[in-house]
């Protein structure tokens, strides 16, 4: 629903703190975070002139080609949470976790992909930063496996889009609220509260070129998308992709939809593309948190144990009905 109220971040949390939604670390840890995503989105908006685009000739742990506004909006997370509220931050351009010195006794753990749709940075299109909040589960020192705890224990997730306009998106499990930078006060103002996916849509998201690749129960469902009126589901949809899971996700947030990642054959072995922490997990939560659903096909992505820091996953979110639909013939397919 969008608002008209000049309500900023801060003041939102700070009637989520007071009345006992949140605590007042986990409030700074949001308010830093979105901090640092101002800072990422000044850098976006200047580009070339910048001199930020272009590749910053390394590869990630994942083995993919690091831009250089990778590594930038990386060191700006990583800058902003030094000595704070957070006890380790992970990040998808990091091998490991890297703990905060001096910072043991901090309650949280924070998870983020720092630019997510790199393709689209040298040539203008929407990226984002997506974000996961995590309640610490033991003291002393951070351990890597301290991380591996399944998206329903998030305490906070969002993202910031930067686009026409720069916006962020957050939970904390009482809904969802989107704000939008403000240029000239350099604030975030609430401008959409209570967001709601629509059960039904007509619209689906995903990269179409893959699609030989895809397993039966996904080529049945997009056939059926593809034939419209004409065939059995009788109405028509229409495709959209971005190739940038934020913007991609953002638009469903907004409208209704539904975004595909699926399993694809040419890795046999490996379940999907996105990551589970870093990206499938916040996006899941936002999604249900706004009355969609989110599964990996199987299960609901919220559910999953994580085995690994990085592990990846198969992603179906967005308009309950037709994510029921597609986890189906999953079902039926198994």
């Amino acid at each position: 629903m969008t608002t008209t109220t000049t309500t900023t971040l801060e003041q939102h949390l700070a009637a989520q703190h007071a009345s006992g939604a949140i605590s007042a670390t986990l409030q700074s840890v949001i308010e830093t975070t979105a901090s640092a995503c101002q800072r990422i989105s000044r850098l976006v908006a200047q580009g070339a002139l910048g001199g930020v685009l272009g590749s910053a000739g390394s590869e990630n742990v994942q083995g993919e080609a690091q831009k250089k506004l990778d590594l930038i909006a990386n060191d700006a997370l990583m800058a902003a949470h030094q000595g704070g509220a957070v006890a380790a931050l992970a990040s998808e351009e990091m091998d490991t976790i890297c703990p905060i010195p001096g910072a043991e006794a901090a309650q949280w753990l924070l998870l983020f992909d720092p630019l997510d749709g790199s393709s689209n940075i040298d040539v203008n299109v929407s990226i984002g930063t997506i974000f996961s909040v995590l309640p610490r589960t033991a003291s002393g020192a951070v351990r890597e496996a301290e991380f591996l705890q399944p998206g329903r224990r998030q305490a906070a997730a969002g993202y910031c889009i930067y686009g026409p306009q720069t916006m962020l998106a957050l939970t904390t499990g009482g809904g969802v609220q989107l704000f939008t930078l403000d240029p000239a006060s350099g604030t975030f103002l609430l401008t959409h509260s209570s967001l709601r996916v629509p059960d039904e849509t007509q619209e689906f998201a995903i990269n179409m070129s893959n699609s030989r690749h895809w397993a039966a129960p996904m080529r049945r469902y997009i056939t059926e998308c593809l034939l419209g009126a004409d065939g059995g589901r009788g109405k028509n949809f229409n495709m959209r992709w971005i190739a940038s899971m934020v913007a991609d996700v953002h638009r469903v947030l907004l409208r209704g939809g539904i975004f595909m990642y699926p399993w694809d054959k040419r890795e046999p072995k490996r379940p999907g593309k996105l990551r589970l922490m870093y990206e499938a997990n916040p996006m899941s939560w936002l999604i249900e948190q706004a009355g969609g659903a989110a599964t990996n096909g199987k299960q609901a992505i919220l559910d999953i144990q994580p085995a690994a820091l990085h592990e990846r996953v198969a992603v179906m979110l967005g308009s309950k009905n037709e994510v029921q639909r597609v986890t189906r013939y999953h079902s039926e397919e198994n």
